[in-house]
């Protein structure tokens, strides 16, 4: 799963919980991946659009002017479950990682037991 992906995942389940204009959804992202440029995450949610994963809409928001918000499809929402069984894939495909090799350096090195091991 790239970075790309998980900037995917992330904006397909913020819009999960509702609609959402642009810049509302970058704060969280810019956080999560602080490495990654705005136009990035524009460059995705334009992606998302075109494969037809999200719907975009102008609508007035809060006294400025009209905003562009973006809402997840039924498309998006498979997207994302796919999304979700991938990363929790990964997940357990570490976690067996790290067990294995904990076991693997345990076996190892008798020494590693008392020095916490490599991970």
């Amino acid at each position: 799963m790239l970075k790309k992906d998980l900037i995917e995942l992330c904006l397909l389940q913020m819009l999960c919980m509702g609609d959402k204009y642009g810049y509302e959804m970058l704060s969280p992202l810019r956080a999560a991946f602080p490495d990654t440029q705005e136009s990035a995450i524009y460059a995705i949610l334009r992606g998302l659009c075109k494969n037809g994963f999200t719907q975009w809409y102008m609508a007035e928001g809060g006294g400025g002017p009209a905003r562009k918000y973006y809402k997840i499809t039924p498309e998006g929402k498979e997207r994302l479950a796919a999304l979700q069984s991938e990363w929790q894939r990964l997940l357990k495909a570490m976690a067996e990682f790290e067990h294995e090799m904990r076991s693997t350096l345990r076996a190892a090195s008798p020494d590693t037991r008392e020095s916490g091991g490599g991970f």
